[in-house]
């Protein structure tokens, strides 16, 4: 069932999504100091492509600089990738089958405005130490 929910999502909306995240972490790694801003976006370029089976768990050694790097991430591009994942989850609602897509994109908005201090593993996996925050 995740493979064809994958594919689904892949074909409605998906691919656009990570072209998103994947343009920001490029303009993100063009100054030195948001370098690791734009492996933060690669990283969610490959989650908002292929999502489900995929959890999203808390870091247990995430302090301050996460605080920070979420603060110059959502400046640089989470406000906008959120705006993204609003339009596609309004458009994938449009239709039964795309409800549970339009799930999906709206509980990949928290990650997406702060994504430092989180990390993404499969679901079968979760790591000892870690609490997991949502799971697709």
């Amino acid at each position: 069932m995740r493979f064809v929910l994958n594919v689904i999502w892949l074909l409605f909306g998906g691919i656009w999504l990570s072209l998103g995240y994947f343009f920001f972490g490029l303009v993100a790694c063009i100054f030195i100091i948001t370098i690791p801003v734009g492996i933060a976006s690669f990283r969610m370029g490959a989650y908002a492509l292929w999502p489900f089976g995929k959890t999203v768990v808390t870091k247990a050694n995430s302090g301050v600089g996460s605080a920070l790097m979420n603060g110059i991430w959502f400046v640089i591009g989470g406000l906008w990738l959120a705006i993204g994942h609003l339009t596609t989850a309004a458009a994938q609602a449009i239709t039964i089958i795309g409800i549970p897509l339009a799930i999906a994109n709206l509980k990949m908005i928290p990650v997406t405005c702060f994504p430092f201090g989180k990390q993404i593993v499969d679901s079968d996996v979760i790591p000892a130490g870690t609490r997991p925050i949502f799971s697709i």
